[in-house]
C-alpha cells in the first residue's frame, strides 16, 4: 500500500520538486515503487476477476497482441498477371487462391444462368445501361487496414514455402529450378575466395550439404587463378548441380555464392552470426544421413525463388532414420539456418502442455514432446543480389538487387 506521507495521485506523481540532487533522486526510487505497487494491484486485482470469469482472461489474450514490424507488413497492391516481379511484395498463395476462387464462382453462375447475352431482350438490355449498377465484392474498393487491425487479426499459415503456388511467368524465367527434374540427386562442389584461410569453415558445409565435396581454391603466385565462370565450367563438365563459394573478411565468412549449373541464376548472400557446432553447449554430432528440409515464411515470387534455389541443394528423400532436419526460417528478409537433431519422447510432469497462437492448447499434442539437439553449423544469410547468369568479372546483368525498397515495412521475401 502507498504510503500517506508520499501524498501521491493514483499516476504516482512526484508530490514535489526540488533542486536538491540526492533528495530528487530519493523522489524518483519512491515515485517507481508506489508505481511498481499500483500495477502489481491492478494485475492481482485481474487475477481474481479471471478466476471467477475464464471468458475475461480469453479476450483479454486475444485482444493483447504485440504491434511488431512483422505484423506491420504492407503488400503491393498489382494484378495477377504481374505477380512474377521479383522486386514486388505480393502475397502468391493469395493471389493463387483469389484466381481460383474467381474462377469458382464464375463456373457457378454460368450453370445457374446458361443464357448467353445475345439472348436477352434489346429493351430490358437498354434500360438496364441507364440504371446505375451497383459495384460487386470483387469491384468494391478493399478498405486498408490499419497496423492494429492487421495485428488483431489471426496469423496467416507460415508451415509451408508454397513452391506449389509458383507463379508461369516466374518458372518461365527460371527453368534451370522450377523445370528441373525433382527426382535428380544434387551434386554440389564447394570453394572459397582466392588467397581464403576459412577451409575448416568451407569444409564443414561438406557436412551440411548432402552429396558435395569441397576443393580449395589455388592461390599460388604461379599457378593459374580460375574465376568462378571457369570453376562452373569445370563443375559442369564433371556432372555437378551446384557450386557454392564461400567468402571471407578477417578470417571469418562473411559471404555466400551459389550458382545454379549450367546457366543460373547466381544468388549472392550475406552471412553473420556463424557459430560452429563445437561452441553450441549440449551440441550433437551429425551423421551422413540425408536431412530433411524445412523452408518456412517464404510467400513472395522472390521468396520463392530463394526457397526453390536451397530444395535443389538438398535430395528429395530424406533419410529419417537419421533423424536430422534442417530448417531456414525466413524473418524479415533475414533467414536463420539451424541443423537439429530430434527426439519424440513423453511429457515430463513439469512441463505444460503446448499451446497456439490463442492460447489455448492444442488437440493432440498433450502427451508428446519433441527434444531438440542442435548440431551446427548455426548463421544467419540475407539475401543481397540475383543475377541472371553465371557471374563475370564486370557488366553482370542483375535480376533483383539489395536496397531497392526504403519502406521498412516492405519486406521482400
Amino acid at each position: 500500500m502507498v504510503s500517506k506521507k508520499l501524498k501521491l495521485s493514483s499516476k504516482a506523481h512526484l508530490p514535489f520538486r526540488t533542486a536538491n540532487k540526492e533528495k530528487r533522486q530519493g523522489l524518483h526510487v519512491r515515485r517507481k515503487k508506489a508505481q511498481d505497487s499500483i500495477k502489481r494491484d491492478e494485475r492481482f486485482r485481474r487475477r481474481r476477476e479471471e478466476d471467477k470469469d475464464p471468458r475475461l482472461r480469453e479476450e483479454r489474450v486475444k485482444q493483447n497482441v504485440p504491434l511488431t514490424l512483422e505484423r506491420k507488413r504492407v503488400w503491393d497492391e498489382v494484378d495477377r498477371d504481374t505477380s512474377d516481379g521479383l522486386g514486388l511484395s505480393v502475397d502468391v498463395e493469395r493471389l493463387k487462391r483469389q484466381k481460383v476462387e474467381e474462377e469458382r464462382a464464375a463456373a457457378e453462375d454460368e450453370e445457374t444462368f446458361p443464357g448467353s447475352e445475345d439472348e436477352v431482350d434489346s429493351m430490358i438490355g437498354s434500360a438496364s445501361e441507364n440504371e446505375t449498377e451497383e459495384p460487386t465484392a470483387t469491384q468494391r474498393p478493399s478498405k486498408k487496414r490499419t497496423a492494429t487491425e492487421r495485428a488483431m487479426s489471426p496469423n496467416q499459415s507460415t508451415t509451408s514455402n508454397a513452391l506449389h503456388f509458383t507463379p508461369e511467368a516466374l518458372a518461365a524465367k527460371f527453368p534451370n529450378l522450377f523445370s528441373a527434374d525433382i527426382s535428380r540427386t544434387p551434386k554440389i562442389l564447394i570453394t572459397t575466395s582466392l588467397n581464403a584461410t576459412i577451409h575448416h569453415e568451407a569444409q564443414l558445409l561438406t557436412s551440411l550439404f548432402p552429396h558435395s565435396v569441397y576443393i580449395p581454391r589455388s592461390s599460388h603466385r604461379y599457378s593459374h587463378k580460375f574465376s568462378v565462370k571457369d570453376i562452373a565450367s569445370f563443375a559442369w563438365n564433371r556432372k555437378y548441380t551446384a557450386v557454392i563459394v564461400l567468402k571471407e573478411d578477417s578470417k571469418k565468412p562473411t559471404g555466400l555464392t551459389v550458382v545454379h549449373l549450367p546457366g543460373g541464376p547466381t544468388c549472392h548472400y550475406s552471412i553473420s552470426n556463424w557459430i560452429e557446432g563445437r561452441r553450441l553447449p549440449g551440441h550433437g554430432n551429425p551423421t551422413n544421413h540425408t536431412p530433411e528440409l524445412i523452408l518456412n515464411n517464404f510467400r513472395t515470387p522472390l521468396g520463392l525463388l530463394v526457397a526453390k534455389s536451397f530444395q535443389t541443394m538438398f535430395p528429395p528423400q530424406p533419410e529419417l532414420q537419421g533423424r536430422q532436419v534442417v530448417t531456414l526460417h525466413n524473418q524479415r528478409d533475414y533467414m536463420f539456418l539451424r541443423r537439429h537433431r530430434y527426439v519424440f519422447r513423453e511429457k515430463r510432469e513439469t512441463e505444460k502442455n503446448v499451446v497456439g497462437p490463442d492460447g489455448k492448447e492444442i488437440k493432440g499434442a498433450e502427451g508428446i514432446r519433441a527434444g531438440l539437439q542442435e548440431l551446427g553449423p548455426r548463421f544467419t544469410i540475407k539475401l543481397r543480389r540475383v543475377d541472371r547468369g553465371i557471374q563475370r568479372a564486370s557488366g553482370q546483368e542483375w535480376e533483383w538487387k539489395v536496397k531497392m525498397e526504403k519502406e521498412r515495412t516492405k519486406f521482400q521475401l
